[in-house]
């Protein structure tokens, strides 16, 4: 079963929307479970202080080494296969690629980074990989470590039915996902595409095709240097 543990600073705040709809079923299914600890409990004064100023000066608070290496040690001892990550916005950018290596893997432990960030030497010691939603900085890593497992659990056998639809979403095929259209035929006087109601599958798979390169074009042509 994959298993995610979380360490944060707030674990009220899970699972969130990891447990609604179809993540949630999976979760109650059994298909793979979540666990998040706090912090502070391991803390060992009584204000149950994770942090202090950081060395050289500067703005802003640390997350003490000593405090967040005996709570990854708590839940991920050193025979533990899973992957450490810290979510920070300094870190390799999430792809769908990675995504799928973790889905197939025994889980993951996830760090959420608070205030100005994570002493390095705890990263080095504890091998963290340090992973970003994107280009922008969050008060904290709890809402980027509901991105990423929203999008490794999604990709776990038995979590989403529908695995055809799945193969053609944006980025699986190095590609932005084309437009979709439904029921009204029109729409404030516009038509769904002739070719969708054709019924020739060859002309709209190459129609879905010619889209998705436009799309990508216009808004991601990095991914088709890639």
């Amino acid at each position: 079963m994959f298993s995610a543990d979380i360490i944060t600073l707030f674990p009220d705040l899970f699972p969130g929307p990891l447990g609604a709809s179809v993540l949630g079923r999976g979760m109650a299914d059994g298909l793979w479970q979540l666990r998040a600890t706090q912090l502070r409990d391991f803390a060992t004064d009584r204000h149950r202080t994770v942090d202090d100023t950081p060395s050289g000066g500067g703005a802003g608070m640390v997350l003490k080494p000593d405090i967040l290496a005996k709570a990854i040690d708590a839940v991920a001892p050193v025979d533990d296969p899973r992957p450490r990550i810290l979510m920070s916005p300094r870190g390799k950018p999430l792809t769908q690629a990675r995504a799928h290596e973790l889905a197939v893997g025994p889980g993951v432990v996830v760090v959420c980074g608070r205030f100005e960030g994570v002493d390095q030497r705890v990263i080095d010691a504890r091998n963290l990989e340090e992973i970003s939603i994107g280009d922008y900085v969050l008060a904290g890593g709890e809402v980027a470590a509901m991105v990423l497992l929203e999008a490794v659990v999604r990709l776990i056998p038995g979590v989403l039915g529908a695995l055809d639809s799945r193969d053609e979403e944006s980025f699986e095929n190095g590609l932005l996902e084309y437009p979709h259209y439904t029921r009204p035929q029109t729409f404030e006087g516009v038509d769904i595409p002739p070719v969708l109601t054709s019924g020739d599958h060859g002309k709209i798979a190459k129609w879905r095709q010619e889209q998705s390169l436009l799309l990508t074009r216009a808004r991601r042509p990095d991914l088709l240097k890639h």
